[in-house]
């Protein structure tokens, strides 16, 4: 069997699963189980967000958490001023692109690449978090929105029908609004990938230099690579915002962007399928962990990314696709043959 035929049953899987979970999950289970998995949903998209930047554009950035905490305050601002969730939505996207593309021009057309690319991601990041932490002044306000330091900002209007500002989604509403979402993203960059420009972006990963060579702006390529995971990573970051309604600076400390690098690790590098369910799996673990005070919670998370670079360093969803295709005698396939 061909690797196409492989992503394309995947590709189906994705799809009943998806399906199965939206309409099963709300029919048979009590009501918090849906809460409970519109978060990892959010998280999920979160995931995929940094499964395209790193997995396919080779830029290891630590700076997802911060577009996906942008992207919940800046909706969380808009929408206490605005009085609608519309332009918050608009808004909670356009303004984290604005600045990954102002923060990746430096970046990239500095021909900055690895380790530097990763600690001035990170430095931004805590910067941010250091910043909204002392904002707890009535002085750090934006219009009728007070940022409240890492009191957070509490009870924030939740998302309506476009128009209409008393009817908005309950939470049952957000689990399908928040799963249809993450389908979205993940057969977005399926999509993405086979076009010219998602062939382009992981040439680009694999050899800069040839890529240049053969006539690639690939500081271009970059830079498009790292503003669509910004616009991702806030989309989740507006759900996550939603589903709270709550937002506080934790969003944008080292723990939680630590989580999201696990979670690609563990579930597989180089594939979309792979950081969903980590982050689906993981985030479950880190919320049932958080409940005992025995042990830290990310020490935890530390030696399982620990145990699973050491033991299945391809990750959860390569390893297994590796043992099936063996069984079937695949010969086209590879270890580095990377599917979604």
């Amino acid at each position: 069997m061909s690797l196409f035929d492989w992503n394309k049953r995947g590709m189906v899987l994705v799809l009943i699963v998806g399906a199965l979970a939206l309409t099963l999950v709300p029919a048979f289970a009590p009501s918090f189980v849906a809460l409970q998995l519109t978060l990892y949903f959010a998280f999920g998209i979160l995931a995929l967000s940094l499964a395209w930047v790193w997995g396919y554009g080779g830029i290891f950035s630590f700076g997802q958490s911060a577009f996906f905490g942008l992207g919940g305050y800046t909706y969380a601002v808009a929408s206490i001023n605005l009085g609608g969730s519309t332009a918050a939505i608009i808004l909670g996207l356009a303004v984290p692109v604005a600045f990954a593309v102002l923060l990746g021009y430096f970046m990239f057309y500095g021909r900055l690449s690895g380790v530097y690319l990763a600690v001035i991601t990170l430095v931004v990041t805590l910067a941010i978090h250091k910043f909204l932490g002392h904002t707890a002044g009535f002085e750090y306000r934006i219009g009728a929105a007070h940022l409240g330091g890492y009191n957070g900002m509490p009870a924030l209007p939740p998302i309506n029908v476009p128009g209409d500002v008393s009817s908005f989604l309950w939470p049952e509403d957000m689990y399908y609004a928040t799963g249809l979402m993450l389908l979205a993203v993940y057969f977005g960059l399926r999509w993405l990938l086979v076009t010219p420009f998602g062939r382009a972006v992981v040439a680009v990963r694999e050899n800069e230099v040839r890529a240049e060579l053969l006539g690639y702006d690939t500081r271009r390529y970059k830079l498009y690579t790292f503003a669509i995971g910004a616009f991702i990573a806030a989309l989740g970051g507006i759900l996550f915002a939603n589903w709270n309604s709550f937002i506080d600076p934790h969003v944008f400390d080292l723990g939680f962007s630590a989580q999201i690098i696990i979670w690609v690790v563990v579930g597989g590098l180089g594939t979309l399928v792979g950081p969903i369910l980590g982050a689906l799996v993981l985030g479950f673990a880190a919320v049932e962990l958080g409940t005992q005070q025995t042990i830290d919670t990310n020490l935890i998370l530390g030696a399982i990314l620990l145990v699973f670079v050491l033991v299945v360093p391809q990750g959860v969803v390569p390893a297994f696709r590796r043992v099936l295709r063996r069984a079937a005698g695949d010969a086209n396939w590879s270890p580095g043959s990377a599917g979604g």
